[in-house]
């Protein structure tokens, strides 16, 4: 099978007096019928200097050499590659760099020192042809993920591989053999040797696994094989905590945990984090005082304490933190609609968010797909609120601290802003610049008689 390859790489394949391999998931990926990236990895039983002094000459540009691991990466303008030589690894426990690399000219070795056997099919650029040193081929037609050595031994290596397992297996809709779970789980804790920066990277990969070849709920797979493994204990064990732990059968069809990643599942693809954390506070709950109650109150302080753990950006942290506090919030339809005007001008910079978290929780919890009652009550809410001409930002209010120069000292310009804007949230008709003027200066009128 010839795999088609860009113009520059044929070129260089053609002036290197060795043979230029690509290998790793653009071969797998061409090999599987999936959309390949602009990504390739090289590989020739060559040092990395060679490629790079050939690669030059055909116009490419280096980007980076890394002379310990053999590696060098360039690009021809519109791809990128990443050459590294064949090599043997030794690692250390469970720690994701090579503790020890040695060099071969043995494509078989350069095979067996990778993860998976999907991922160690060669194809020679300059003949076009396949070389298949572990039979990957017929793992990638048959659609499964299996070690290129015993399980236990490649998963006790490389803590990162569990969580690259459940990425790249969860994106290509194929299903790890019993060997390759076992292997998984039985060195699942070599993840706490990952740094807590490539646990989130992968982590927020595997939330948008559907996104890398469109492969529905490929999200959702890889997040089951976090737990069949029991990788999930390990990285996000406030979480797993809440499996088995039941809930209500008349709202909920699910155990916490499955609940929780059924709403992955279902979420928009903005809130996906959010919902994998949105009800983080309910095993605590439970375990201190045998209910769920107050467990989004918990579950933002549990949420901040996690996304801290995992040194997720800060912005990020406070408004998944602010959806976890906010997604039980007229949980039972009872709310008066002056309340929630106030709860939507409050929320309003994360008001779709919180549309959208509500939504896969209700959606998660008897896998029902019409909208969610408290979405619709709040669209209803803020579409008549959108009809009054209510303002939902100050900048939207007709007046402004321009208007009120000269009429009452200004530090009291922002406290009757906010009063002005606050009466305009219960009635929109009410945002009129005349009103408000004679409003704000009734106020400051008012104020002067104290």
């Amino acid at each position: 099978m010839l795999i088609e390859t860009p113009e520059k790489l044929n070129d260089l394949a053609k002036i290197c007096p060795f043979p230029l391999y690509a290998v790793g998931g653009t071969v797998r990926d061409a090999l599987a019928g999936l959309p390949c990236t602009k990504d390739w990895d090289l590989a020739a039983p060559v040092p990395a200097e060679k490629v790079a002094e050939f690669a030059l000459r055909c116009g490419m540009k280096e980007t980076a050499v890394y002379k310990n691991t053999g590696t060098v990466n360039f690009s021809d303008g519109e791809n990128h590659y990443e050459f590294t030589s064949f090599r043997s690894d030794f690692y250390r426990g469970g720690e994701h760099a090579p503790a020890k690399i040695t060099f071969t000219d043995n494509i078989l070795a350069d095979a067996k020192r990778r993860d998976f056997r999907c991922n160690a099919v060669y194809y020679d650029i300059a003949k076009g042809e396949l070389i298949d040193p572990l039979n990957g081929i017929e793992d990638i037609s048959a659609r499964i993920f299996a070690t290129t050595r015993a399980a236990e031994e490649v998963f006790s290596e490389d803590g990162l591989r569990l969580m690259r397992l459940a990425r790249q297996a969860g994106a290509m809709g194929f299903c790890p053999t019993e060997e390759c779970m076992a292997g998984a789980r039985q060195n699942a804790d070599k993840i706490q040797k990952i740094s807590a920066e490539r646990i989130y990277s992968e982590l927020v990969s595997i939330l948008h696994a559907d996104q890398k070849y469109g492969i529905a709920d490929a999200h959702y797979k890889g997040l089951k094989i976090l737990d069949e493994t029991r990788v999930l204990d390990q990285i996000l064990p406030e979480l797993s905590a809440g499996r088995g732990m039941a809930q209500r059968s008349d709202f909920h069809n699910y155990d916490v945990l499955e609940h929780t990643l059924r709403a992955c599942l279902y979420a928009d693809r903005k809130i996906r984090l959010a919902a994998l954390l949105h009800d983080i506070g309910k095993p605590y709950c439970f375990l201190q005082n045998g209910k769920y109650h107050g467990h989004d109150v918990e579950g933002a302080r549990i949420g901040r304490d996690i996304l801290t753990r995992l040194k997720a950006p800060k912005k990020e942290t406070e408004t998944i933190v602010r959806l976890i506090a906010t997604h039980m919030y007229d949980l039972d339809g009872k709310t008066r609609e002056n309340k929630i005007r106030s709860f939507i001008i409050e929320n309003y910079d994360i008001y779709p968010l919180i549309l959208l978290i509500k939504q896969a929780d209700y959606t998660a919890c008897k896998d029902d797909k019409n909208i969610c009652p408290a979405v619709k009550k709040f669209e209803e809410i803020r579409a008549k609120m959108v009809k009054e001409g209510v303002p939902f930002t100050l900048k939207e209010l007709k007046i402004g601290g321009n208007d009120l120069k000269g009429l009452t000292d200004p530090k009291n310009t922002g406290k009757i802003l906010a009063e002005l804007f606050k009466k305009c949230t219960f009635d929109g008709r009410e945002n009129v610049r005349e009103k408000l003027i004679r409003q704000a200066q009734k106020m400051i009128a008012k104020e002067n008689e104290k």
